[in-house]
């Protein structure tokens, strides 16, 4: 997608024949339209690393030492932390200037809520099955006493999008649904499952979750799709590589299905589908290699071939790009097809 400068602009507008006033106008409207996704600052990375370590010490790095606080205490702290992080960061998005550290901190209030639902059950002495033990043990296990606190944290993801439109929100809810296909599953059916029937369940989930991706994909400045694609490929490639299917037939039909991702990238115009296609192709590739030359200096040479391979296949698509495209239009979407390219001023 092409960017425009302020010069381009300008020169565009002469030679439509419109006046000065008219390129005024469209500058002053253009720059007046808040900004979702800015050209990369780095001030971006600290924001960024910010959220995900406030996020990450109340949820991936919690520790057993709050194992010793009651379950109402628990809930208060993480009211506590939402209510902050809540309304300071709804102030700063309202700010253009402060859009995103704004729209990050009302995600990371988001991201309180599975620790607040924990204490109230925990207080409480309810759970929709047997109880899970510490929280600790949220991330790393499937319980089915978790599908409250899953279903609490898309329900509230979703309140805070309807008043703060910022895209990143939408990654706890896809993170809440991807934890949600295992512990619902076990809940509804009682059920502990294997590995191989888990890794079937991620696969069907991963799958359901890209097409909800594919119905969220339109042509507005908020991306609510990228975090559904995210994790429904992450879902569902990881179940396709977990299952292991030894024979030659399983393995040519994950390579297949991974080559169907990278073309779907240029369908869809998502290049999230060209790095986990990359990634299968490539798993694939390297499974085989060393399947046939185990233990022998043909192997070296057999990842050295499959490297210069993916650059020149990587060359052949830049060189042929445009007519790729070309010969795919007619399966590209029209609201894929219909998009604007953006526009920056520099």
């Amino acid at each position: 997608m092409q960017k425009i400068t302020l010069s381009q602009l300008r020169a565009a507008v002469e030679r439509s024949g419109l006046d000065s006033n008219t390129f005024d106008r469209i500058h002053a409207a253009l720059l007046s339209e808040p900004q979702e996704a800015p050209n990369f600052e780095a001030a971006h990375v600290s924001y960024y690393l910010g959220a995900l370590l406030i996020i990450g010490a109340m949820g991936w790095f919690i520790t057993s030492a709050w194992d010793t606080l009651s379950g109402f205490t628990i809930f208060l702290i993480a009211a506590l932390y939402a209510a902050v992080f809540g309304i300071v960061g709804k102030k700063l998005f309202d700010n253009p200037h402060t859009r995103i550290p704004g729209g990050l901190l009302v995600t990371v209030a988001v991201c309180m809520t599975p620790l607040a639902i924990y204490g109230i059950e925990r207080a409480c002495g309810w759970w929709p099955s047997n109880d899970p033990g510490s929280y600790t043990r949220f991330h790393p296990y499937i319980n089915a006493s978790w599908v409250v606190m899953e279903l609490g944290t898309i329900l509230v993801a979703a309140i805070a999008l309807y008043f703060v439109r910022f895209g990143f929100i939408t990654a706890p809810a896809a993170y809440a649904l991807w934890y949600l296909s295992m512990d619902a599953t076990a809940l509804l059916f009682g059920a502990h499952w294997s590995f191989h029937q888990m890794c079937q369940i991620s696969v069907a989930f991963g799958l359901l979750m890209l097409i909800a991706a594919y119905f969220l994909d339109r042509d507005t400045d908020l991306d609510l799709s990228f975090w559904f694609y995210l994790f429904g490929l992450l879902t569902f490639t990881g179940g396709l590589t977990l299952m292991g299917d030894g024979n030659q037939l399983g393995k040519a039909i994950y390579c297949l299905i991974h080559l169907l991702l990278m073309v779907l990238a240029v369908i869809l115009q998502r290049k999230v589908f060209l790095v986990f296609g990359a990634i299968g192709v490539f798993a694939y590739l390297m499974g085989e290699a060393e399947g046939y030359f185990r233990n022998s200096f043909a192997f070296t040479i057999s990842l050295t071939l499959i490297g210069a391979v993916f650059i020149a296949a990587g060359i052949f698509y830049k060189r042929n790009e445009d007519a790729l495209q070309q010969k795919l239009a007619p399966f590209v979407p029209s609201k894929i097809r219909d998009r604007h390219a953006p526009v920056s001023f520099s």
